[in-house]
């Protein structure tokens, strides 16, 4: 089996993953613009759209550590061909849908192809990299993601006022042809794990022994409780409080401007203060602005500082839990980094799911101002963990 040329073609491989991170993160996020159209459409109750959110959460986040468990063991390369391509139709599709059936079985098969796509995507960039180059080349494909992300409202709600649902399956077009270009590449023929002989720790790692480990888990599921409610709902509370879908979109676009944002602080901070103070101190900060933005009645200069500060401090200390994973399980870092990145917020989407149920009986915008509580809970929760050390010096 080929492997790229890792110095002519490293960082031309490395811009291709970090364009598929970018939309396969787009295509991701498309799921709360389309809430407002498709709850009224299909006749969708606030139960039962948060029944759809802890799909989309199970099937895209949860099963993150263990398709990288996986693809660690099997050369499952190829699917870097189908896993974007899928992802957009399945997605793009949900908007045009006309039962409820068919809409939760194209938003669960959309997450399993983001599932796929994230530690396929991310192991590649570490095989097309030159090794002093690994670092910088993985902060670059997880700011391509962070991007997509924070861009798809904006973009999607600008799209639907001009050409409507039923035109929604053109934004599938991109994935097609970054497809195209991954083939040309050769991406999909890179050596497997199996194939260079990096076979480590076949068995799976008895993580649910490790309390701490466990603790780590919960702190950043109840952090995404609060982050994916306010990113699924918030669309829903302002369009119920007359503000246009562009509007909202605006305001979910800076909120996650201000996430991506607070990411890359919170990478450069655990570097000079430590993993547990960034962790421990961003969430403390994030409790605050997080009930001013939730609590007001009107958008004004005060909402949208705290909206910046809320989606800041909610993500700052993603970097720091990642690193922190990793040292808690140093021998299986794809399965840390899937818990991190992929079954934090899976757990995130059941909390989301208890708060749409909430707000059936209490209302939406009392049902999210109590997403705060998480937060309240996770800040004592994450001291009770020790730092971890590098030469027996804290972290």
């Amino acid at each position: 089996m080929n492997s790229l040329n890792k110095g002519s073609h490293s960082w031309y491989s490395v811009l291709l993953l970090t364009m598929g991170h970018f939309f396969s993160d787009f295509y991701a996020n498309f799921l709360p613009v389309l809430l407002p159209i498709v709850i009224p459409k299909l006749g969708l109750s606030l139960t039962m759209s948060g029944l759809l959110i802890m799909v989309l959460s199970f099937t895209s986040n949860v099963l993150q550590p263990f398709f990288g468990y996986w693809m660690d063991r099997s050369n499952l390369n190829w699917l870097i061909l189908a896993t974007i391509p899928a992802g957009a139709i399945f997605i793009c599709y949900t908007g045009i849908v006309d039962t409820k059936i068919m809409l939760f079985i194209l938003v669960a098969l959309s997450g399993v192809a983001v599932s796929f796509f994230h530690p396929l995507g991310s192991s590649l960039v570490s095989k097309v990299s030159a090794s002093n180059k690994i670092g910088i080349s993985l902060s670059i494909f997880v700011a391509g993601g962070n991007l997509g992300f924070a861009l798809a409202p904006i973009i999607l709600v600008y799209f639907t006022a001009h050409y409507g649902l039923d035109s929604l399956p053109l934004l599938i077009i991109p994935s097609f042809i970054l497809t195209i270009a991954y083939y040309h590449s050769k991406l999909y023929k890179q050596c497997s794990s199996s194939e260079i002989n990096v076979l480590v720790n076949r068995h799976i790692p008895k993580f649910h022994k490790n309390t701490n480990l466990i603790k780590l888990n919960l702190v950043m599921g109840l952090r995404a409780w609060t982050h994916v409610a306010v990113t699924t709902f918030l669309p829903v509370l302002l369009a119920s409080q007359g503000y246009s879908n562009t509007f909202s979109g605006v305001v979910l676009t800076i909120f996650l401007v201000g996430a991506a944002l607070g990411g890359l602080i919170g990478g450069y901070a655990s570097d000079k203060f430590g993993i547990k103070k960034v962790i421990v101190t961003s969430l403390a900060l994030g409790i605050l602005p997080t009930y001013i933005f939730l609590s007001s009645s009107e958008i004004t200069m005060l909402t949208w500082i705290a909206i910046v500060l809320c989606g800041a401090g909610l993500q700052c200390s993603a970097p720091s839990s990642l690193v922190w994973a990793q040292k808690l399980l140093p021998n299986n870092a794809g399965m840390a980094s899937g818990m991190m990145l992929g079954l934090s917020f899976g757990l995130g989407g059941i909390g989301t799911a208890i708060t749409a149920t909430l707000a059936d009986y209490i209302g939406l915008p009392t049902s999210l101002l109590l997403t705060v509580l998480p937060l309240v809970v996770a800040v004592p929760l994450a001291m009770t963990i020790p730092a971890p050390t590098l030469d027996n010096k804290p972290l």
